[in-house]
Protein backbone atom coordinates (compact mmCIF):
# COMPACT_ATOMS: atom_id res chain seq x y z
CA UNK A 1 0.00 0.00 0.00
CA UNK A 2 2.00 3.54 -1.16
CA UNK A 3 0.73 6.27 1.21
CA UNK A 4 1.31 9.82 0.35
CA UNK A 5 4.17 11.52 1.49
CA UNK A 6 3.02 13.36 5.23
CA UNK A 7 4.06 16.82 5.27
CA UNK A 8 4.51 18.09 8.37
CA UNK A 9 2.64 21.46 8.62
CA UNK A 10 4.57 24.33 9.73
CA UNK A 11 2.22 26.08 11.95
CA UNK A 12 2.05 23.11 14.17
CA UNK A 13 5.71 23.73 14.97
CA UNK A 14 7.44 25.89 17.64
CA UNK A 15 10.47 27.68 17.21
CA UNK A 16 12.82 29.24 19.57
CA UNK A 17 15.78 30.86 19.12
CA UNK A 18 18.88 30.00 21.31
CA UNK A 19 22.75 30.95 21.61
CA UNK A 20 24.54 28.11 20.12
CA UNK A 21 27.30 25.90 21.96
CA UNK A 22 30.39 25.20 21.14
CA UNK A 23 33.68 27.13 19.04
CA UNK A 24 32.65 30.31 16.80
CA UNK A 25 34.70 33.13 18.27
CA UNK A 26 32.93 36.52 19.81
CA UNK A 27 30.36 35.99 17.68
CA UNK A 28 28.37 32.53 19.14
CA UNK A 29 28.15 34.80 22.32
CA UNK A 30 26.24 37.44 20.81
CA UNK A 31 23.85 36.26 18.09
CA UNK A 32 21.26 33.94 18.66
CA UNK A 33 21.48 31.34 15.69
CA UNK A 34 20.70 27.86 17.11
CA UNK A 35 17.17 26.58 16.87
CA UNK A 36 14.85 24.66 19.45
CA UNK A 37 11.98 23.15 17.57
CA UNK A 38 9.23 21.94 19.61
CA UNK A 39 6.45 19.37 17.76
CA UNK A 40 3.48 18.46 19.69
CA UNK A 41 2.85 14.77 18.57
CA UNK A 42 -0.47 14.61 20.08
CA UNK A 43 -1.69 17.75 19.06
CA UNK A 44 -0.61 17.01 15.48
CA UNK A 45 -2.84 16.44 11.81
CA UNK A 46 -0.71 13.12 11.67
CA UNK A 47 -2.98 10.14 11.33
CA UNK A 48 -3.30 8.38 14.14
CA UNK A 49 -1.40 5.70 13.36
CA UNK A 50 1.89 7.65 12.70
CA UNK A 51 1.41 9.63 16.09
CA UNK A 52 1.57 5.94 17.64
CA UNK A 53 4.49 4.75 16.02
CA UNK A 54 6.18 7.75 16.43
CA UNK A 55 5.11 7.94 20.47
CA UNK A 56 6.64 3.84 20.50
CA UNK A 57 9.99 5.06 18.93
CA UNK A 58 12.79 5.08 21.96
CA UNK A 59 14.14 8.36 21.31
CA UNK A 60 15.02 10.44 23.94
CA UNK A 61 14.18 13.54 21.86
CA UNK A 62 10.37 12.32 22.83
CA UNK A 63 9.28 13.93 26.03
CA UNK A 64 7.15 11.80 28.63
CA UNK A 65 4.23 14.57 27.16
CA UNK A 66 5.00 13.49 23.58
CA UNK A 67 6.63 16.44 22.53
CA UNK A 68 9.19 16.18 19.74
CA UNK A 69 12.12 18.23 20.90
CA UNK A 70 15.45 19.12 18.12
CA UNK A 71 18.02 21.54 18.35
CA UNK A 72 19.73 22.72 15.22
CA UNK A 73 23.13 24.63 15.71
CA UNK A 74 24.72 23.13 12.22
CA UNK A 75 24.92 27.09 10.46
CA UNK A 76 25.75 30.11 10.97
CA UNK A 77 22.54 31.43 10.52
CA UNK A 78 19.00 31.10 12.29
CA UNK A 79 17.21 30.34 8.83
CA UNK A 80 19.55 28.04 7.62
CA UNK A 81 19.07 26.02 11.21
CA UNK A 82 15.40 26.64 11.12
CA UNK A 83 15.48 24.33 7.48
CA UNK A 84 17.61 21.87 8.90
CA UNK A 85 15.35 21.29 12.01
CA UNK A 86 12.17 21.04 9.80
CA UNK A 87 14.16 18.67 7.63
CA UNK A 88 15.07 16.34 10.50
CA UNK A 89 11.82 16.32 11.87
CA UNK A 90 10.25 15.29 9.00
CA UNK A 91 12.83 12.34 8.16
CA UNK A 92 11.71 11.07 11.55
CA UNK A 93 8.28 11.40 10.78
CA UNK A 94 9.21 9.71 6.79
CA UNK A 95 10.60 6.97 8.54
CA UNK A 96 7.52 5.74 10.51
CA UNK A 97 5.13 6.67 7.92
CA UNK A 98 4.99 3.34 6.25
CA UNK A 99 3.66 0.69 8.84
CA UNK A 100 5.95 -2.07 8.94
CA UNK A 101 4.66 -5.01 7.34
CA UNK A 102 4.29 -8.02 9.89
CA UNK A 103 6.29 -11.41 9.39
CA UNK A 104 3.70 -14.22 9.22
CA UNK A 105 5.26 -17.50 10.75
CA UNK A 106 5.50 -20.13 8.55
CA UNK A 107 6.97 -24.14 8.75
CA UNK A 108 10.02 -25.45 7.29
CA UNK A 109 9.57 -27.36 4.24
CA UNK A 110 9.81 -31.20 4.10
CA UNK A 111 12.75 -30.81 1.69
CA UNK A 112 14.76 -28.35 4.28
CA UNK A 113 14.09 -30.66 7.14
CA UNK A 114 15.52 -33.99 5.11
CA UNK A 115 18.79 -31.45 3.89
CA UNK A 116 19.18 -30.70 7.43
CA UNK A 117 19.39 -34.04 8.90
CA UNK A 118 21.62 -34.74 6.12
CA UNK A 119 24.15 -32.16 7.05
CA UNK A 120 24.29 -33.18 10.03
CA UNK A 121 24.51 -37.02 9.90
CA UNK A 122 27.56 -36.02 7.75
CA UNK A 123 29.29 -33.85 10.41
CA UNK A 124 28.44 -36.19 12.80
CA UNK A 125 30.80 -38.19 10.48
CA UNK A 126 33.10 -36.63 10.23
CA UNK A 127 33.56 -36.08 13.86
CA UNK A 128 33.53 -40.17 14.43
CA UNK A 129 36.36 -40.31 12.13
CA UNK A 130 38.43 -37.81 14.37
CA UNK A 131 38.88 -40.06 17.31
CA UNK A 132 41.38 -42.48 18.12
CA UNK A 133 41.97 -45.72 15.22
CA UNK A 134 40.45 -48.68 16.15
CA UNK A 135 41.75 -52.13 14.97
Amino acid sequence: MLRRPILIDPDEVDFSAIRAQGAGGQNVNKVSSAVHLRYDIHASSLPADVKERLLALRDSRITQEGVFVLKAQQHRTQEMNRADALVRLQAVVDSVAIAPRLRRATKPTYGSKQRRLEGKSQRSQIKSLRGPVRD
